[in-house]
């Protein structure tokens, strides 16, 4: 374990974030300390069999592990109802993302894990002003550029645009824009997953690639002289590549990770691949985040029927950046 415990921000209240929490800690315990930056009611309402540990200093969570989930306490205003998100709920809700951050930055926290958030619930209740938890994450540390990245053992994968719609994608899709995720994402590689020369595979725009032209022109323009200028300067790239063809595990076996060039086109391999261990990673933050790679499932909240999988590997995710970052 790192020298201090990893943070974890409570997420949406009404959706399965404090049920995964508490089933995180049952199997995690002292080994891998972590706290809920959260009201403690909210755990309790939840998982009542659960035990909580109200901490007042994330220093003291390792000890208060072996007891039940640490909680540094921030209590929410209103009621809750698992399953309906409460206006009321969502000003907490970004305050202790916010919360998290500062403990990560300062060291007091090794990593920021977030459990998930309701976005429109946000927009609703407080006018949250951000698409994403990326988005506002990467404000939150001074609004430098990141990439979301989902993880998984077999497979890594950057979406170059992220929540905009389909058909905004060719316009937002810039040199610019695929140059900063790609060079963003070999940096991380190297930083926190310790892969001195990191091999990306770049997914081109249009199906087969843009077949010469035939299906689309963008990779013939621009995308393989952008790789190419890369490639003169050291990087190890392959593409543009078709889609469709670059995910089966003989083509994963030849890199380190995927840039794929919009959301979709990143995250349905690799929900088929691992739909309950994928973790999401942010990238080029100053500080580590990660999440789990699902929603807040209000469909299924409060029937203790929600799977801890993905956030344990997310904390567990966050442990190992850490380590290679010295924390």
């Amino acid at each position: 374990m790192t020298g201090a415990p990893i943070a974890l921000s409570c997420g949406e209240p009404a959706g399965v974030g404090p049920e995964i929490a508490a089933k995180a800690w049952a199997a995690l315990g002292q080994s891998l300390p972590f706290f809920v930056i959260g009201d403690p009611a909210h755990l309790a309402a939840h998982a009542p069999e659960t035990p909580c540990v109200v901490i007042s200093d994330p220093a003291e969570a390792p000890a208060a592990a072996a007891r039940g989930v640490p909680v540094l306490a921030q209590p929410f205003r209103g009621a809750l109802t698992p399953g309906k998100p409460n206006p009321d709920h969502a000003q907490g809700v970004i305050d202790a993302i916010a919360r998290g951050v500062d403990l990560a930055r300062s060291g007091a926290a090794a990593a920021l894990c977030t459990a998930p958030i309701h976005k429109k619930a946000l927009q609703d209740g407080a006018g949250f002003g951000f698409p994403g938890h990326t988005e506002y994450l990467a404000h939150l540390g001074g609004d430098v550029p990141v990439v979301m990245m989902l993880a998984c053992p077999e497979l890594r994968v950057v979406p170059a645009t992220i929540h905009i719609a389909l058909r905004d994608v060719a316009a937002a899709l810039t040199p610019a824009l695929l140059e900063e995720v790609i060079r963003v994402t070999r940096a991380g590689l190297q930083r926190d997953f310790g892969i001195p020369a990191p091999r990306l595979a770049i997914a081109g725009l249009n199906p087969h690639a843009g077949e010469g032209g035939a299906m689309g022109d963008e990779e013939l323009i621009w995308i393989a002289p952008l790789l190419d200028k890369l490639r003169g300067e050291g990087f190890e790239l392959r593409g543009p590549l078709s889609a469709d063809t670059m995910f089966h595990a003989g083509a994963r076996a030849g890199y380190d990770a995927a840039v794929a060039m919009y959301h979709d086109q990143a995250l349905i391999p690799i929900k088929t691949v691992d739909f309950a261990g994928g973790v999401n990673v942010t990238l080029g933050l100053p500080f580590i985040r990660t999440s789990p790679d699902h929603g807040t499932a209000l469909d299924i909240a409060g029937q203790d029927r929600a799977d801890p999988t993905s956030l344990i590997a997310a904390l567990r995710m966050a442990e190992d950046m850490a380590r290679r970052r010295g924390g």
